[in-house]
């Protein structure tokens, strides 16, 4: 998540229920002092101007315009995949061009935007599943695991009762302005020509897999599009910075692979029948496609 929010981009975070993806995200934003925090709920009957915002009219003050959830700096989207299409496609619009625009006005989303979506990969009833062109704008899809015993036994012995945000302790270490900078910061790390070609070679291999003789390409319908290529260079750089690297080599690619490409590759049925995961096919392309 961090790694995401160092490169300006949207994270698609999946688990099961009650496994604190709310409670990252607002201690996330505890974390950054003068950030704003929205959480939006999505339900089947959530219309798009109860995300973007709506013009009013009064008489005394005639129209005016009530900004919506979307105008935060971290927006957490809970259920993503239960909000209409319409819905969808207004939230999505605004990630991809952070800019909202109400009646006839357009407003600005502020600089430091990270919007954190979940969904529930159990639910089938009552849900509208993002569609290749909307799940392709997030930067990460993180899956979020159950925890090991000993780390589930920490967490019950720290909250054996409910606890409030102001009750964990958290210090403020950043501000927007700082998120911008360590945007800007992640945009220097210098990225060699061999690399380059390592990255587009790893997307190719999505769309391709038999030039790269890998076996497991057979269950591929649809590779990674070309912003799968952006991302993952610009995730290669986060994880140099984070290293304390100010270059990136073939390790940070493949470390932040899984996290890009996972949601851009799309099985075919066959695939599908014999339980092969994305990852899998990641995994045999990081196995398969040689560094320069």
């Amino acid at each position: 998540v961090l790694k995401c929010l160092a490169c300006n981009g949207h994270v698609l975070l999946e688990s099961v229920p009650g496994l604190a993806k709310t409670l990252l995200v607002r201690l996330l934003t505890e974390t950054v002092e003068g950030a704003k925090f929205q959480r939006i709920q999505f339900t089947p009957d959530l219309l798009p101007s109860d995300i973007t915002g709506t013009t009013v009219y009064e008489e005394k003050r005639g129209f005016y315009t009530v900004k919506g959830p979307i105008f935060a700096n971290f927006v957490l989207g809970d259920e993503i995949n239960r909000a209409p299409p319409k819905v969808q496609s207004a939230m999505l619009q605004a990630m991809e061009e952070r800019i909202v625009t109400i009646g006839k006005e357009t407003f600005p989303l502020p600089k430091a935007f990270t919007v954190l979506a979940t969904q529930n990969p159990l639910e089938q009833k009552g849900v509208y599943p993002l569609s290749l062109a909307q799940i392709d704008r997030f930067l990460f899809k993180v899956f979020v695991d159950y925890p090991e015993e000993d780390d589930e036994v920490l967490i019950l012995n720290q909250n054996t009762m409910v606890k409030e945000i102001r009750e964990f302790g958290i210090k403020k270490v950043l501000n927007p302005d700082r998120i911008i900078e360590i945007q800007e910061c992640v945009k220097q790390i210098h990225i060699s020509e061999e690399v380059k070609e390592y990255i587009v070679d790893i997307v190719d291999a999505t769309r391709y897999p038999s030039n790269y003789g890998i076996e497991e390409g057979r269950y591929i319908q649809w590779g990674a599009s070309p912003r799968a290529t952006i991302y993952l260079a610009l995730a290669a750089k986060a994880t140099a910075m984070m290293n304390e690297r100010t270059f990136v080599i073939p390790t940070d690619v493949r470390a932040i692979a899984h996290q890009v490409l996972r949601h851009r590759i799309v099985l075919n049925y066959e695939g599908k029948a014999k339980g092969i995961s994305a990852d899998h096919i990641v995994d045999c392309i990081i196995d398969n496609v040689p560094v320069h």
